[in-house]
């Protein structure tokens, strides 16, 4: 169309118009309407400005899909501007180059021994939990950086998403765990009673693992026997998230020493994915944003 416009100069040179048209398989007809609406202003150009800004309040936003851009859009309530559908803020997002698709790179580093006392599995894959603090899940990663390999552990609450505790090491030894359930346990001493599934790895297997979790009250869950990934499922797409938004597509971890690594994994976790990363299981929710409406509720209904 626009090669017509330039060759026609904007349709005043009729007689080319049907020439080009047939040429390029272009209707008389649509060459027309493109020549009344091209100089209007795009319909939904205050939509794609305010789904720029949600891209610009931090860099992790531009993994957002169109189900979380859309959540965005509903939480922000952006002034004059109504919602549309999924659909529509995908065509948007495809229009101003703010499309994601992901790359996913599975990597399992879990050894299990068959040797060691097993525990049941209390969650049987059911990561439902209506209130906070009552259903855990646990698991460890690895980063190849410059200067090694870092080994990153968390606790993550089944309410909402929330990362309760972190730690990262160069090893992938017991102690990593155990420090994980510590520095959970202090962020959080009401942790106490709450079930903690993990996979069936020789960390979890540990003397030193159970004798902690024990001593905290917590009680341990495992997946089951001959239990494949999706027994610990809601880890691992945290784990799939943390790769596709922070490493593949953002930093080269190769390139990125450990020590530095740590900072911005840290600084994902706590800070973003806690506060302000859109969470579709929480209704488009930040994790600490769904966790504050429960406790205000039961403050609400006492």
């Amino acid at each position: 169309m626009i090669f017509i416009a330039i060759k026609t100069e904007d349709g005043t040179i009729k007689g080319k118009i049907s020439f080009y048209c047939k040429s390029l398989c272009v209707t008389r007809q649509g060459f027309h309407n493109y020549l009344k609406y091209k100089d209007k202003p795009w319909k939904y150009q205050s939509l794609a400005d305010a789904m720029l800004d949600i891209c610009a309040e931090d860099e992790c936003n531009d993994t957002y899909g169109r189900i979380r851009m859309r959540q965005a859009l509903e939480l922000k309530k952006p002034a004059g501007i109504e919602i549309p559908s999924e659909r529509t803020v995908y065509r948007v997002m495809e229009e101003i180059g703010i499309s994601h698709r992901p790359k996913r790179k599975p990597n399992g580093i879990t050894k299990a021994d068959k040797e060691a006392r097993k525990s049941d599995d209390l969650i049987k894959r059911d990561f439902y939990s209506d209130k906070p603090l009552s259903k855990c899940v646990t698991d460890m990663t690895e980063i190849k950086c410059l200067d090694g390999k870092l080994y990153v552990s968390a606790v993550f609450d089944c309410f909402d998403s929330a990362v309760l505790g972190l730690a990262m090491d160069t090893n992938m030894k017991a102690t990593l765990c155990e420090q994980t359930i510590i520095n959970t346990y202090k962020a959080y001493p009401e942790i106490r009673g709450c079930i903690l599934h993990s996979d069936r790895g020789t960390q979890y297997t540990s003397e030193l693992y159970r004798n902690t979790i024990k001593q905290y009250g917590i009680v341990q869950s495992m997946n089951s026997a001959g239990g494949r990934c999706h027994d610990n499922a809601r880890c691992e797409s945290m784990w799939a998230r943390l790769k596709e938004e922070l490493i593949y597509n953002r930093y080269n971890a190769s390139k990125t020493t450990v020590e530095h690594m740590k900072t911005i994994i840290w600084r994902y976790f706590i800070s973003y994915w806690n506060n302000r990363r859109i969470c579709s299981t929480n209704g488009g929710l930040p994790p600490m944003i769904k966790r504050q409406q429960y406790y205000r509720s039961l403050k609400d209904a006492a």
